[in-house]
């Protein structure tokens, strides 16, 4: 009764924030998002009849807080499989934990996606992503790779609050440099956020009401391979979250001086003429999709901006998949 399982993280292009339902993670908008190669989460499951208490860790660490998701998660699976036992948790990124850098959307995707196979559960990914979006909202997109669209659903139970694929990675192969100006955890995480801004923010309908326009325009970028449309309307979305995040009572500000600065710069690259935009995720790291041929001269950029730590370069990748568990400790 044992798997382990690789989930990639999801960057969203049009972006999710506030819930319909918080209890099942209903978003109140659908999103857009490109599932990333080069980051990643490995994550080893194993149940043990006999045993009832969730052993966990986390990056070779106990974590008490993301311990309590984690066993949520798997009662969700031991639900569904008719089973009460205990479970050993083992879960691993290479980059930065809970720093807007989409580690809950790969680590639960990963979670589910092993979690489901350990039990035997012969369950689709799309039911898996309904699954993963009840342990983290995002997680239902990181189930699949390239484009993929979360629908925000209409049903009060939630079964139609699916992710699905939109494009395969390699039929659109953009890049991305990631500019990592901090490593810290974010001090507002995004459930809490998402919370106050539905609550005090006065741009909260609008945000509503013009979502499906943006998300009919992502569409139709994609679909055309339409780079400078794509590049409009991620940027738009961005901002847009964000001033309705800034908003809110008290405001919420996930940017540091060097991601203002690293928007700037990716702005003055494409008045240069290089395809690159950027999009920014509740946190402070920067990511910037570009032109495979722009890449270098991307990172370059970014690199050379006061306060960035790192710059990371990743493909666009593959969805969730199985992986032998001595890779988790690799």
């Amino acid at each position: 009764m044992r798997a382990a399982s690789q989930a990639q993280p999801n960057i969203a292009l049009v972006k999710y924030w506030g819930k319909r339902d918080a209890a099942l993670n209903l978003p109140v908008v659908g999103s857009i998002s490109i599932t990333l190669e080069s980051l990643w989460t490995r994550t080893d499951v194993r149940f043990v009849p006999g045993h009832k208490e969730d052993r966990v860790s986390l990056n070779g660490r106990s974590d008490e807080a993301e311990g309590k998701r984690i066993k949520a998660c798997l009662n969700l699976l031991r639900e569904r499989a008719g089973v009460d036992y205990g479970a050993e948790v083992a879960s691993r990124n290479n980059f930065p934990t809970a720093a807007g850098l989409a580690s809950s959307a790969s680590g639960f995707a990963a979670l589910v996606h092993a979690g489901a196979r350990a039990l035997g559960l012969d369950l689709s990914l799309a039911e898996q992503s309904v699954l993963a979006r009840r342990c983290s909202g995002s997680a239902a997109r990181s189930l699949f790779g390239g484009y993929v669209e979360w629908a925000h659903g209409t049903l009060a139970d939630g079964t139609d609050s699916v992710a699905r694929p939109l494009l395969d990675a390699e039929a659109w192969p953009l890049r991305v440099a990631v500019a990592i100006t901090s490593t810290a955890a974010k001090q507002v995480g995004s459930t809490e956020g998402m919370r106050r801004t539905a609550e005090t923010s006065p741009y909260q309908s609008a945000w509503i009401d013009t979502q499906e326009t943006d998300l009919g325009v992502a569409r139709d970028a994609i679909r055309e391979r339409d780079f400078d449309a794509l590049a409009r309307i991620a940027e738009y979305s961005c901002l847009k979250m964000h001033a309705l995040a800034l908003a809110a009572q008290p405001g919420l500000l996930y940017w540091n001086g060097a991601t203002v600065e690293c928007m700037h710069r990716v702005r003055a690259l494409r008045q240069q003429g290089v395809p690159v935009f950027f999009t920014v995720d509740a946190g402070p790291q920067v990511k910037a999709v570009c032109a495979p041929s722009a890449i270098e001269q991307v990172k370059a950029a970014l690199r050379d901006v006061a306060g960035v730590l790192d710059v990371l370069d990743t493909a666009l990748g593959e969805g969730a998949r199985a992986i032998v568990p001595e890779a988790v400790e690799a």
